[in-house]
């Protein structure tokens, strides 16, 4: 193997690590939202809050990240948000009231902007065209693994022994991460792009940078503001399912567990039940497959996976965890125990089979809507594009978040647990509606503005080399 080549699976390899660790911090917060409320002697309502705002500033801080990009060195800019991100979490975990703790939290928002932007910009520069769905998938799913090892650490480490380690530990790797950058290699603007090959090939730059009369362009292109809303209404949906935990929780205590033994068996069930989107990866190449033969079809077939997702989470949020048998010894035998019961008890068998289902067919928006966003828009144009695009997930995310906490309060005067988290997350699934058909609008668009870029990126070409 050539030594560009382990470069540059080196470098895919650190960003797609990186990207899980927005997720791990979001993931850590859920299960150890009582814990948390208890410490610090606050309402648990009150910590959803922070959540919320962790990730809009998060998205804020990423269009200001993803402007930068286009300009400047980024291998210097994420080096310096990691550590930014990476000091803030160990604040969090010093904090001693809830003022603190949002504090924290907000300038935690402020270094992890940096990773879905800068991150982004980076790694859609080294993914050959034909794989663009595949390997982006890599990076949405180390995203969905990063919330699962955020509940985990949550429910082991923050239910036995405290709160705050989980944030320390995840701190303390951050920097180290850091040191990982070194050898990151800053890679050509356009690399991936089969229109520049010839000219990056020849020892050409391909040197145009965003200009900032150029982000109106930007935000209006038609193909954009479609992903825009898209990636809004989902995440207003998959934003509630950071509640999935609390829901678990409540079911878990319905049958007659105590506390601890429900938040540690919840984090477990939230890992295990999320496996579905292993298969990220599939509808990915999928997706690069039906692009190839048609530029409307990555758009057509996502469109479909989107709302099939519906009715699967729906049925599953309904189904009761009758005859529950756990083991509540130790945390390794919680594990055990609710492994052997999703093999013989039918109410288990059921949940876990449509979790399956609704964690992978949601999975296929994620590498799907990263390759039509990178398709849509010039190289230089990417990272800004997507932050602003992150902006509205992250709104759309912090909707669904918070607006759980409110509904949930709204049911809860009619209905008891679990029963109120199970109308909740049933009635916030209706948002997949409005995602799919906003694929299904984009795919003529796609069509145009794909071609458009392509026609751009060859006249370029020409003109570089000919000059």
């Amino acid at each position: 193997m050539k030594k560009s080549n382990i470069r540059n699976i080196y470098t895919i390899f650190v960003f797609v690590a990186l990207a899980a660790f927005d997720n791990i911090i979001i993931g850590l917060f859920p299960p150890l939202f009582s814990s948390i409320a208890k410490d610090l002697k606050v309402p648990i309502s009150s910590l959803g809050i922070v959540s919320a705002i962790n990730i809009l500033v998060t998205a804020l801080s990423s269009i200001l990240w993803g402007y930068a990009a286009g300009k400047y060195n980024r291998k210097k800019l994420i080096m310096f948000g990691t550590i930014v991100w990476s000091v803030s979490v160990f604040i969090t975990s010093r904090s001693n009231n809830y003022v603190e703790l949002l504090i924290s939290q907000i300038c935690t928002g402020v270094g992890l902007g940096c990773i879905a932007s800068i991150g982004f910009s980076v790694i859609t520069d080294f993914i050959p065209y034909r794989y663009r769905g595949m390997i982006l998938s890599l990076w949405g799913m180390s995203q969905g693994l990063g919330g699962i090892l955020g509940a985990l650490m949550a429910s082991l480490i923050g239910a036995t022994v405290s709160w705050r380690k989980p944030f320390e530990i995840v701190s303390i790797i951050g920097l180290l991460l850091t040191f990982l950058y070194i050898f990151v290699e800053e890679p050509v603007l356009g690399a991936s792009d089969p229109e520049l090959k010839n000219l990056i090939k020849d020892g050409s730059e391909y040197n145009y940078n965003i200009k900032l009369s150029e982000v109106k362009g930007i935000i209006s292109k038609k193909s954009n503001i479609l992903l825009l809303l898209q990636g809004f209404f989902m995440n207003i949906t998959t934003g509630s399912l950071i509640w999935l935990p609390t829901l678990y929780i409540a079911k878990i205590q319905s049958q007659g567990y105590d506390n601890k033994t429900a938040i540690i068996a919840a984090g477990y069930l939230y890992a295990i039940f999320q496996l579905g989107g292993l298969s990220s990866a599939f509808f990915g190449y999928l997706g690069d497959i039906v692009q190839r033969k048609s530029y409307k079809g990555r758009a057509l077939i996502t469109s479909f996976f989107v709302i099939l997702t519906m009715p699967l989470y729906m049925t599953m949020f309904a189904i009761p965890m009758n005859k529950l048998s756990l083991d509540n010894s130790s945390t390794y035998a919680i594990l055990l125990s609710i492994i052997k019961q999703i093999f013989i008890n039918p109410w288990m068998i059921g949940i876990f089979i449509l979790a399956l289902l609704a964690s992978a067919t949601q999975s296929s928006n994620t590498p799907n809507w990263l390759a039509l966003i990178t398709d849509v828009n010039l190289p230089e144009h990417r990272g800004a594009a997507f932050s602003v695009a992150n902006l509205a997930n992250s709104l759309g995310r912090t909707i669904g978040n918070v607006g759980v906490g409110y509904i949930l309060a709204l049911v809860s005067i009619f209905k008891g647990e679990p029963n109120n988290y199970i109308i909740t997350l049933i009635a916030f699934q209706i948002f997949l509606v409005p995602s799919a058909l906003c694929y299904f609008k984009m795919a003529n668009t796609n069509a145009i503005d794909i071609t458009k870029v392509k026609e751009t990126l060859t006249k370029r070409s020409k003109m570089r080399k000919n000059s």
